[in-house]
């Protein structure tokens, strides 16, 4: 298993146009329902980098993205569902029988553990044990959805993910974050890569400033928490999303 997978797999037709035209209706009395279909390029560069600039967020609603999301830890899928404002789907333990094979195939273990030879020991084979007995426990007779008890939350899962613009947007400031946990900010980190390779996406990532807190504020709210060089080396990383 190769860390973690994040893919882009589907998003509202003509995102940007849609939260254009959605804007577009709010204050322009002249525009109507019909306009959807005329608008082009040109309209969204006119018009929802200067909205978006006002602070009139709530059009991001509008533009949903869907995200497949692979080789996380339920340890981290427990962190992302806790932004509620989304849709998940995850992959079920009670109808799925998991066949266990490689330990660090089957679990995520953090670096630190991996940099700590013998700890790193002790780790393998209580997941080896763990896995040992969920099988023999499937084998015996027992329900998967019993048998799965005996699982660490290091388990890596999968889980299908739709968050509208917005939410997004928050979901990133915290989450993008170097305070955040490790496995949590590599999720967030890659969907915005996915936005950065889609045409139809990318310029919304510096409109909408989407990316950690420090990025939407302009400074760092965390301060003294974060360490030294921090907030340069993020606003480089984000800055190359769009070259």
């Amino acid at each position: 298993m190769d860390g973690i997978n994040v893919r882009l797999i589907n998003y509202t037709r003509r995102p940007l146009e849609t939260v254009t035209w959605a804007a577009l209706i709010s204050y322009w009395e002249g525009w109507e329902t019909e306009a959807f279909e005329r608008m082009d390029k040109n309209d969204v560069e006119m018009h929802l980098p200067r909205v978006l600039g006002y602070g009139h967020e709530s059009i991001l609603e509008h533009a949903t993205l869907t995200f497949a999301i692979e080789g996380c830890s339920r340890v981290c899928s427990h962190q992302l569902v806790r932004h509620r404002l989304a849709s998940y789907t995850q992959q079920s333990q009670r109808y799925i029988i998991l066949n266990p094979k490689d330990v660090e195939e089957t679990f995520v273990i953090p670096e630190g553990i991996k940099n700590d030879p013998e700890l790193l020991e002790e780790w393998k084979e209580l997941m080896k044990k763990s896995i040992e007995l969920y099988k023999k426990t499937v084998e015996r007779g027992q329900h998967q959805e019993d048998a799965r008890f005996i699982l660490p939350q290091s388990v890596r899962t999968k889980i299908v993910v739709t968050m509208n613009l917005r939410e997004l947007k928050h979901f990133l400031g915290l989450r993008a974050c170097e305070r955040a946990q490790w496995e949590i900010r590599e999720i967030a980190w890659k969907m915005l890569e996915e936005i950065a390779k889609n045409d139809d996406l990318r310029p919304i990532i510096k409109w909408a400033k989407l990316g950690p807190r420090c990025i939407q504020m302009g400074y760092c709210p965390e301060g003294e928490l974060m360490p030294p060089g921090c907030w340069k080396k993020t606003r480089e990383k984000w800055k190359k999303l769009g070259e």
